[in-house]
């Protein structure tokens, strides 16, 4: 983004052209500071608003602007000399109050919107009047790189560059307003910022600023952007990263790291405090050694990425929740040797057809398998010993379209036919009346003669 204070001797503004919208002259300014370059529109009134204050307060020369005229001012001639006459006007005003640059000016050729001065100037004013209404209400803002990438540009600076005037533009009201701050969201973006030539998601940011966050939500930028950290990995206890064209977890938790290697780190690299990440909407193809640096973690959501595989997770042995949603999982074989006391498994969306790696996973109370490809209803069968297993979801799967598919699903757990919820539905008792009569004649037709006291199976 632009720098006048660092560009001063590199800046030029000029009225390349001129437009008429509705009967209007309207002058289009291109200012450009190094590098960077935007467009400005105003008519001549705007000039002479300028001109009165930069003649009462900042000492410019009064009669340096063009004219006012009534009379001939939509000729053509005579707006291409006005437009030359206001380009000459500009570039002397600029050259005279380069060294202050004051805020009238910065305004009228908005440098508050696109130079970091005057940019962290508004938002210090926006801070002082609304940061406290807003932390009241609640401790979560969202900034974009553009504005943090001004924030990390100003750290760098061991004093205000230039006098403030107005202790309302303060960047303490900035420092004050982030400090405080627990919930911060940074959404980036690819597209221009305004007319300038600014891409946001080009901009490198640290985020010192930030001492209390405890939820950071990262979306729509490269997470190699930001070069420190800060404080935050010990202090974020929910991280969730969209959309962020992650291909393993390690770019994020590593992001200020040079050489990203899990080997490599000791425990200042470690998110000691996140019990809940979410990486979903990347392109993850691999659940990367990354997932370590993260040793409290209790949900991890991983859906909507490119994964097949499980890896990595035994070494987190607080993980509960797991989701995979819409992955590339064909199979589920032997989970119980790649994850620990897993709760709840989530692998919806996915190709898988059969359900014996889920069949030792004792501790599983809940498995959601909607929309994969099981089609044989004794399938069921290797997870109807789980102990915990409560929940269970084969909607969209082509099992579920089996004639008396709930009741032969049921079938499965014996006894424990009522405490399950399948289909996010809990049996009825005509279903379980069912399953219990099936349940009598597979007894009879295996020889077995039904019993029915203290030690018999019970049939709802």
């Amino acid at each position: 983004m632009a720098c006048f204070l660092s560009n001063r001797r590199d800046t030029s503004v000029t009225i390349p052209n001129v437009e008429k919208n509705d009967n209007i002259v309207v002058y289009m300014i291109k200012v450009r500071v190094g590098v960077i370059s935007w467009t400005v529109l105003h008519r001549y009134s705007d000039f002479l608003d300028l001109h009165e204050k930069l003649v009462s307060d900042h000492g410019v020369v009064k009669d340096i602007l063009p004219p006012k005229k009534v009379i001939g001012n939509r000729d053509p001639a005579f707006i291409e000399k006005r437009r030359g006459s206001l380009e000459a006007y500009l570039a002397s005003v600029v050259n005279f109050l380069q060294r202050a640059m004051p805020r009238e000016l910065a305004l009228f050729l908005d440098f508050h919107l696109y130079d970091i001065q005057f940019l962290l100037q508004n938002l210090a004013m926006n801070f002082f009047i609304a940061g406290d209404s807003l932390l009241q209400m609640s401790k979560s803002y969202s900034f974009t790189p553009f504005q943090l990438h001004a924030v990390s540009e100003r750290l760098k600076q061991p004093c205000p560059p230039l006098e403030i005037l107005d202790y309302r533009h303060d960047f303490s009201h900035v420092l004050d307003f982030c400090c405080q701050l627990t919930d911060l969201t940074i959404e980036g973006s690819n597209v221009p910022v305004g007319t300038s030539n600014i891409i946001p998601n080009n901009l490198l940011f640290e985020l010192s600023a930030f001492k209390t966050v405890r939820r950071l939500n990262l979306v729509s930028f490269p997470v190699c952007n930001i070069f420190s950290i800060g404080t935050l990995r010990c202090t974020v206890n929910s991280l969730n990263v969209h959309n962020a064209a992650l291909k393993e977890i390690t770019q994020v938790l590593l992001c200020d790291d040079l050489h990203k290697n899990v080997i490599h780190t000791g425990e200042s690299h470690s998110w000691k405090k996140i019990v809940e990440a979410d990486f979903s909407h990347n392109g993850i193809e691999t659940i990367d050694e990354g997932v370590k640096l993260m040793p409290s973690i209790e949900y991890l959501t991983l859906s909507n990425n490119k994964i097949g595989a499980l890896s990595n997770l035994t070494s987190l042995p607080h993980l509960s929740h797991l989701s995979l949603s819409a992955n590339c999982f064909a199979e589920a074989n032997d989970f119980h040797t790649k994850l620990g006391n897993i709760r709840h498994i989530d692998l919806s969306l996915n190709s898988i057809s059969s359900l014996q790696g889920f069949s030792k996973l004792y501790s599983l109370e809940g498995l959601d398998l909607t929309s994969n490809l099981v089609s044989d209803l004794s399938e069921i069968k290797h997870v109807s010993g789980l102990p915990c297993l409560e929940n269970l979801i084969l909607t969209g799967n082509p099992v579920a379209t089996a004639v008396d598919y709930r009741v032969r699903a049921l079938e499965n757990f014996g006894g424990r036919a009522a405490e399950i919820c399948l289909d996010n539905e809990k049996p009825t008792q005509k279903e379980l009346d069912t399953v219990a009569v099936l349940q009598a004649i597979r007894i009879v037709k295996e020889g077995r003669t039904p019993t029915f006291g203290p030690e018999a199976p019970s049939f709802p």
